[in-house]
């Protein structure tokens, strides 16, 4: 019998269709993956079936939750549902989280408003409840708030909040996306204990096919607002028919590294010696010295002209901490960053203008960095004031038009605001500011993470055919371990402030040395290992 059976659904937000008759079914204990493209219509199909679509939305067709249609539902009837009987996880636990309450006031709320206990029973209840997923009194104080937690710990309080009453039905809306190999392994083990424990369906939505590939007992693909292809797991993958579906398969499979060695022996472009970050301890003492907290701690490397470095580990390890450090944006408490010979903290003036030209910037998050009041040509423009001549109005538009060229977008797209564009594009935007001064070292922190299979990919050939052509030296801070095998030449793996291990990506990865590191590469997802396990132990739909 099912649990869930979506039938005919299809949404229309003002006049644009944003679902075309999707159906499907979920039973008990079922997990099923819903993976596409951004705009493929995945998230909405699960905030149509919590009805929380957006206003001016209208549904048509069936939801039925143990056979109730839920689009015949009052507003006040599905108030007793949500939470109840649906449990939703949302992507992003920073925004899903009320930043001025504690976490164990966030999940007894569901207690006192569906169970009817008192504060104090509630606080109990949830106590023992985030105990349940791993957030221990001893290690995580029910009295702590969302700022105080990592990313996975606060995805754990979602994940909390979303199954405190035990519902039929988890809604996971792309839990683990921005979240370290690791820590995102801990979080889909618990998913799945959760789903078998409880004998609730899961509905998992992700553009990740290795992560749903090794989770999932039934796949559906989807492209714009239409299920293209539905399957068991691991069989789907073996069967693809679709077009689509054997594009995103060949998408999600990143081609290794294979450029030829940079020579060693060449004058470093950026040198970081014996580079340290400390912070003071936020906690307040009224006698004695304040404690510090060293975030990085005695890193040296060197970055040669026209080689990619990734630098990878756990959310916390220090390594945006130390891209802050080389760009000359964050603290350097011991040791010294130099840029073309140039010391980042000596530098005054002209100079340190001309360090800045040297080494730019590209953000995980396209639309955040992108101020969305300025059209494209602005904001690719903007580092041109740290040029000593300013280029004219019509240079400007020259250069913007030109740089739009190489990664792969139009001179027209000047004219436009950031809101025009798809996650892709919009990150080409970040990627052609970067450029804009002709630097020789670009940092990209997390600039893939966030995107679809199909559109990393075109970012990583972007990266590798500006890297060749311009001779462009990269820093790769990531924690997605296919994509550091498909781009860089060496790693560098931090764990608790320090590099615990560096040298070729293929021999890093391929024979680990350090404890962490083989954790790093056991956790981290790959397609083709994930099939060919569960197809040797028989787990399938």
């Amino acid at each position: 019998m099912s649990l869930l059976n979506v039938q005919a659904l299809s949404l229309t937000i003002g006049a644009t269709q944003v679902l075309k008759s999707v159906s499907f079914d979920v039973a008990p204990g079922e997990i099923l993956g819903i993976v596409g493209e951004s705009g493929s219509g995945k998230s909405m199909t699960l905030l149509s079936t919590m009805r929380l679509t957006p206003r001016g939305a209208h549904a048509s067709g069936a939801i039925r939750l143990d056979g109730e249609d839920l689009l015949a539902k009052s507003e006040g009837e599905m108030c007793t549902i949500r939470g109840q009987r649906i449990g939703m996880i949302f992507q992003e636990p920073m925004t899903a989280l009320n930043p001025v309450q504690t976490i164990g006031h966030q999940v007894a709320e569901m207690f006192t408003l569906h169970r009817g206990l008192s504060a104090r029973e509630a606080v109990q209840t949830a106590a023992q409840h985030l105990a349940q997923i791993g957030l221990t009194p001893d290690r995580v104080p029910i009295d702590r708030y969302p700022h105080q937690l990592s990313g996975g710990q606060r995805q754990r309080v979602v994940i909390a909040m979303a199954t405190a009453l035990s519902p039929k039905l988890v809604l996971a809306d792309e839990p683990t996306t921005a979240l370290d190999v690791t820590t995102q392994a801990g979080i889909l083990d618990l998913l799945k204990a959760l789903a078998q424990r409880n004998g609730a369906g899961l509905i998992f939505v992700t553009h990740d096919l290795a992560v749903v590939a090794s989770l999932a007992d039934r796949i559906a693909i989807m492209k714009q607002g239409e299920i293209v292809e539905e399957g068991p797991a691991p069989a789907i993958f073996r069967t693809m028919q679709h077009p689509y579906s054997k594009a995103l398969r060949a998408a999600a499979t990143l081609s290794p590294h294979t450029r030829v060695p940079k020579n060693a022996n060449v004058t470093p472009i950026l040198e970081a010696v014996d580079v340290g970050v400390s912070y003071q301890s936020s906690s307040w003492k009224q006698f004695g010295r304040a404690s510090h907290t060293r975030a990085v701690d005695g890193i040296s490397f060197k970055l040669v002209p026209g080689e990619v470095v990734g630098i990878v580990g756990e959310s916390g390890s220090g390594k945006s901490t130390l891209a802050r450090a080389l760009l000359g944006i964050g603290p350097v408490t011991h040791g010294s960053v130099q840029i073309g010979g140039d010391d980042f903290a000596t530098a005054r003036g002209t100079k340190l203008r001309a360090i800045r030209q040297r080494i730019q910037v590209v953000f995980q998050d396209p639309y955040g960095s992108l101020n969305p009041r300025l059209r494209v040509e602005a904001l690719i423009a903007e580092p041109l004031h740290l040029l000593d001549r300013r280029p004219s109005a019509k240079e400007r538009r020259q250069r913007v038009e030109t740089i739009l060229a190489r990664v792969g977008l139009t001179a027209s797209d000047a004219d436009k605001f950031p809101h025009e564009f798809s996650g892709g594009q919009r990150q080409r935007i970040a990627i052609a500011r970067a450029l804009i001064l002709e630097p020789k070292i670009v940092v990209l922190d997390e600039a893939v993470s966030a995107l679809d299979v199909s559109v990393r990919a075109q970012i990583i050939d972007l990266l590798r055919d500006l890297s060749e052509r311009l001779g462009i030296a990269y820093l790769f801070i990531t924690h997605d371990l296919s994509v550091v095998r498909a781009l860089a030449d060496r790693v560098l793996v931090m764990h608790n402030g320090r590099v615990v291990e560096e040298g070729p990506v293929a021999q890093v990865l391929a024979k680990p040395q350090h404890a962490y590191t083989q954790q790093l590469v056991a956790a981290s997802p790959d397609l083709e290992t994930a099939l060919a396990e569960r197809e040797r132990t028989g787990v399938s739909a």
